[in-house]
């Protein structure tokens, strides 16, 4: 077996629209593609034995067990692959169970597609899940745990941590979307203007004076004093003698913590003399300058949480413990107490696993106790100094336990502080009395507090403490996304999104879009190249000042990661033709379309799908799509528009010259095309297709026809406004057009086009591109035989795996096809052959460069254009 490729699929895709997280590996299966797993002896045996956990796999036989059967029977290794990789994740703790293998056209070729968690993850037990398979038929020895402990691993790493991700979870609960910025817990809510903000838990709501205090445990004391909040007794220490000074004040036992400290990170607890508090100064000094010296208070450990001013969870939190039963050592009691299945590796279960670490050395060494120290019976011992629940501590939730004088105090301490979310620890033998009469104090203000004690407690009920947060960012009536209209389709894609942009830009809104040429804001160009993945758009969807997204959306980005959001408002697919065939397993119309469809099934089930009536295969496209569906058409009386439009579709059609929208038996006219720049006088059919598509999905928006109508005389075509779509340079003698057609299609829309152009000489400069097939490289030439009277073959870019004589031999081919009387040479390079033409064109001669790389060519006309209009 061999890898060809892995990739991950972030968002909608080929395979599903709902499930977007997917990892698709291309194997080649070579030998194995003849030999399935019945006739691999002992293989059944094996697999079941390595992985017994596998009976739970119901496969297509809809049973326990139905995988095994499966493979007794004989299934092909792709298949086995795709298990495996699932399983191994699931017992990592990540469980997933969405999976497809499928085989290319190619034989021996499989895709294995299955879901993960974390996408480093989902990476790794691909490779892994192939080594285990061949472990497996090689009948070798495999350690899997070291595989999935490996896994574990990584994902404590990348995972975001429990508090985030509650957050996130709660959004994805109330439709809110959300991505995660970077690699660590920064994560962004919602879409463009309405996104917000947060990290761990701290939003960007969250005052940075209010963290600043709360970090400054001095601050956060004093503050608190002077508002009558009981505090502990100390001061500040910065050596041995203030250590001394503020003991005589408060008197032993006392606690030491580093004043900048976190997370309990060297704390030292009822110190009850000299020398264990120097030891307990130096100790906190690793981690802080000045050092915090309190007295001591006993009871219990409590945890409020205060959300946007209101307390929502109270919890009582435990250090890592064990209790001694008069037999086993200490080592063997954690042993023992990390085999509740409750305890996992992380943050994978309610508690974590206690390991054994400095701190825990520490207490041991003061309690003058080893590992191997068998303990009494029913004696509860500490292992850690902080009852963190990351280092093995419990919790159990109190919050309906909580007296109403100590909420009152707690949301106070909350606006005292200045945080939205506020986690206050709390010394005291009861929360049920108030603070004040059981001799409690507050220790400590929380900024950033964690969740996951109040999530899931070791006892008492769990508490959805995300969800005040979801509240606080987004209330009711808040959106949290923006409009999406994305565009897909073999031509016009990018003319449309500008056009479209454009409307939006001038009904009022910030509007970002992405186009083969770059990424745009307001029309600025922010970032250039081919911008139509899903990088692109989630760059739009990321910026704060965007109010309406555009998004040119092309089948490379889908095939390599899926779209870059997950669903739209509208989707226009322009039309459906035979371009990029024969690449990435897309051999056909229909493959072309299972593809360009995934933007349409994203539409949200109230949006709309925009799809062109005179496109056969993107009307077969459509059938089955769950949102509405809104047709254009080139001709009112088409079979397909009259068809339509009798079904009382919304259909929008070229009639009587006239951009129009039929609804049921009204139309509503937008303008007449000769007015509108786009269509060049109503000369570029294939531009009024775009404008019927492009004003059909402003009016589906809620746009103003009259505000539609006056975007589509403002869209002025050329190279700044349409860079390679129908550009014209008038110089004095003749004139210079430069378009990117590059397939049939795009071909016979400029043919279309020159067949009403008055010219002594119509001349063309054309290429054949690398990636094509060979009849559609061919077709592209016959055409342009048709249409000119010169040709200029040049070759330069874009060879794409063949030899550039290769491509000149097909272009040829094409032209003698044309079976006319066109001329032709052959000047490699691009800009020579622009250059050429223009220096040797006659008067009213047509020069058309049809180019794959439109910016050169542009540039090199423009400066022929400058220097003539000096002259």
């Amino acid at each position: 077996m061999k890898i060809l490729k892995i990739q991950a699929l972030r968002g909608p895709n080929i395979w599903s629209v709902t499930r977007k997280k997917l990892i698709q590996m291309r194997l080649d299966l070579e030998e194995l593609e003849e030999r399935p797993t019945n006739l691999i002896p002992g293989f059944r045996e094996r697999i079941e034995k390595l992985i017994p956990s596998m009976i739970s796999h119901r496969c297509s036989e809809a049973r326990e067990g139905g995988f095994f059967y499966r493979v007794e029977k004989g299934t092909w290794m792709g298949h086995v692959i795709e298990h495996i990789a699932l399983e191994t994740q699931t017992l990592a703790g990540m469980d997933t169970g969405f999976g497809r293998t499928r085989q290319t056209k190619t034989e021996g070729i499989y895709n294995v597609v299955f879901s993960y968690i974390e996408e480093e993850v989902g990476l790794f037990a691909a490779e892994s899940a192939v080594r285990i398979a061949q472990a497996l038929i090689d009948d070798v020895d495999y350690d899997i745990e070291e595989d999935i402990q490996a896994m574990r691993k990584i994902r404590e790493k990348v995972r975001l941590g429990p508090s985030t991700r509650s957050i996130v979870d709660e959004a994805i609960a109330r439709d809110i979307p959300w991505i995660r910025l970077g690699t660590n817990s920064l994560v962004q809510l919602g879409y463009g203007i309405n996104q917000m903000r947060f990290q761990a838990t701290i939003t960007c709501k969250t005052s940075n004076i209010a963290v600043d205090i709360a970090c400054d445990k001095e601050d956060t004391k004093k503050l608190l004093q002077n508002s009558s909040i009981p505090v502990a007794s100390g001061d500040i220490c910065v050596d041995e003698e203030d250590l001394e000074y503020t003991i005589k004040k408060i008197g032993f036992p006392i606690v030491i913590k580093p004043l900048d400290g976190n997370h309990g990170k060297g704390a030292s607890i009822n110190v009850k003399n000299l020398e264990d508090a120097k030891a307990g100064l130096a100790y906190a000094k690793q981690y802080s300058r000045r050092v915090i010296v309190e007295k001591f208070i006993t009871g219990y450990d409590f945890r409020v949480l205060v959300i946007d001013n209101k307390m929502v969870a109270a919890a009582l939190r435990e250090p890592a413990h064990i209790i001694g039963n008069g037999k086993n050592t200490i080592q063997e009691l954690i042993d023992i107490t990390n085999l509740d299945p409750r305890r996992g590796y992380g943050h994978e279960n309610v508690l974590t696993e206690i390991d054994v670490d400095r701190d825990t050395n520490d207490i041991l060494e003061k309690k003058n106790l080893t590992l191997e120290t068998v303990i009494p019976n029913g004696e509860k011992l500490y292992l850690k100094s902080t009852a963190n629940l990351s280092t093995g501590g419990t919790s159990i939730d109190v919050t309906e336990m909580i007296h109403p004088e100590n909420i009152f105090i707690c949301e106070r301490i909350s606006r005292v502080i200045g945080l939205d979310v506020c986690g206050i620890d709390i010394m005291a033998e009861n929360l049920t009395e108030p603070l004040r009469d059981s001799g409690g104090v507050v220790l400590e203000v929380n900024a950033a507090p964690g969740f996951r004690m109040h999530l899931a407690p070791s006892e008492g009920l769990p508490r959805n403490v995300a969800a005040p947060v979801i509240d606080m960012l987004y209330p009711p009536g808040k959106p949290s996304r923006i409009p999406i209209i994305a565009v897909t389709g073999t031509n016009g894609k990018t003319t449309t999104t500008r056009l479209m942009a454009h409307i939006v830009k001038n009904c009022g809104y910030k509007v970002g879009f992405t186009t083969s040429d770059g990424i745009y804001i307001q029309n600025h160009m922010m970032e250039k190249g081919d911008t139509t993945g899903p990088i692109s758009a989630e760059y739009i969807l990321k910026d704060p000042t965007v109010e309406f997204a555009v998004l040119e959306t092309a089948r490379g980005g889908i095939l390599r990661a899926g779209l870059g959001y997950s669903r739209c408002d509208i989707a226009i697919v322009t039309n459906l033709q035979g371009d990029h065939l024969g690449i990435n397993d897309i051999d056909t119309i229909e493959d072309l379309a299972n593809v360009k469809m995934v933007v349409a099934r994203s539409v949200k089930k109230d949006g709309w799908a925009i799809i062109n009536a005179d496109c056969e295969a993107s009307m077969n496209a459509s059938k089955g799509l769950s949102c509405n569906i809104a047709y254009f058409s080139m001709d009112e009386d088409s079979t397909n528009a009259k068809r339509l439009s009798k079904e009382g579709k919304i259909v929008a059609v070229l009639e009587n010259g006239f951009a129009t929208i039929k609804k049921g038996t009204w139309k509503i006219r937008i303008e007449k095309v000769s007015m509108i720049p786009l269509t060049l006088g109503g000369k570029a059919k294939f531009m009024i297709a775009n404008v019927l598509s492009a004003s059909l999905a402003a009016y589906l928006w809620g746009f103003k026809t009259e505000d539609i109508s006056l975007s589509l005389q403002t869209f002025i075509p050329g190279a700044a406004q349409t860079p390679g779509r129908m550009n014209i340079f008038e110089f004095k003698k003749f004139k210079v057009l430069i378009d990117f057609a590059h397939n049939p299609a795009g071909y016979l829309g400029i043919e279309d086009f020159l067949s009403s152009v008055e010219a002594s000489k119509k001349i063309g400069i054309i290429a054949g591109v690398g990636d094509r097939r060979n009849e559609d490289i061919i077709e592209c030439a016959t055409i342009a035989g048709r249409m000119f009277n010169h040709i200029i073959i040049r070759q330069e870019k874009h060879l794409r795996g063949r030899t550039e004589q290769e491509l000149i031999d097909l272009l040829l081919e094409g032209i003698r096809k044309a079976n006319t009387n066109v001329t032709w040479e052959i000047i490699p390079k691009e800009t020579e052959a622009i250059k050429h033409a223009i220096s040797t064109a006659q008067d009213d001669s047509y020069i058309v460069a049809l180019s794959d790389v439109v910016s050169n060519a542009i540039e090199v006309v423009q400066s022929y254009l400058d220097k003539e209009n000096e002259s």
